[in-house]
């Protein structure tokens, strides 16, 4: 997404030092942006997730009926299967889009995946979800601002929790041929930690990239797409970690 690293930084920070300059208003500006875009994208979701999940009508185009009951059709199955392939193709294909084709990509991913969520409001029960939503909302809050304001190099950590990712996604592919209840609550709870953890890591990631932004003299519609992929960073660490405390915590529908 960038090429800009911690050397950069640091030689970025000396020479701001020399020349008595500072790009504490363009990084905040640029932070600023970023979180603006991942509450546009949590909005969206939470719209079409509430929209599918009390409308019949809506439901039925994701559903079909057979002689086994009621499953995933063709349209439901892609609305699943197909947020993974807006974020593949947004990171991969950054470079060649325009940051109008970015914003486009990034507003149908986040309405594709509150559809996709509206099958969790389904099966969950109102209270626990809200819960569940208000905890995610003050731990991210908390972790957000730590990442914001340490002065210590999360770098490692971040190194450390991003293994720790490849591991719960290699648990879940092997989960869904055991059918384990035992690693599915160890899964969510790792998860719960790992989500935690790299949002204060991401924080300050995204935070160095906005203040090497005037440093690199990146143009404005790089920007805009940088300021984009920053949201989606947040966005996905939000609700990854809003799943796994639900997964955890909570209460089925009877």
């Amino acid at each position: 997404m960038s090429n800009f690293n911690q050397q950069e930084f640091t030689d970025f920070t000396v020479l701001e030092s020399k020349q008595g300059r500072t790009t504490t208003t363009v990084s905040k500006k640029y932070m600023a942006g970023v979180f603006t875009w991942m509450f546009i994208a949590l909005g969206v979701s939470t719209l079409f997730a509430v929209l599918f999940s009390t409308t019949p009508e809506l439901l039925q185009y994701l559903f079909r009926t057979t002689e086994k009951g009621v499953g995933l059709n063709m349209l439901g199955w892609a609305v699943m299967l197909a947020p993974l392939g807006f974020v593949l193709l947004m990171t991969f294909a950054f470079n060649k889009l325009s940051a109008t084709a970015l914003t486009a990509l990034f507003v149908a991913y986040a309405a594709v995946n509150g559809i996709s969520f509206s099958f969790m409001l389904l099966a969950y029960t109102a209270g626990s979800v809200i819960g569940c939503f208000a905890t995610a909302s003050v731990m991210f809050g908390v972790m957000a601002l730590m990442g914001y304001t340490t002065e210590k190099d999360l770098t490692s950590f971040g190194s450390i929790l991003s293994m720790a990712l490849v591991g719960i996604l290699v648990a879940v592919m092997i989960n869904m041929f055991l059918h384990s209840s035992a690693l599915d609550y160890i899964i969510s709870l790792v998860g719960v930690a790992v989500f935690t953890g790299l949002t204060a890591y991401d924080v300050q990631k995204l935070k160095r990239v906005g203040a090497g932004l005037e440093y690199e003299g990146t143009s404005v519609n790089d920007t805009k797409k940088l300021t984009l992929m920053g949201g989606l960073t947040l966005y996905l660490d939000f609700v990854n970690l809003f799943i796994m405390l639900l997964r955890l915590f909570g209460g089925k529908r009877d």
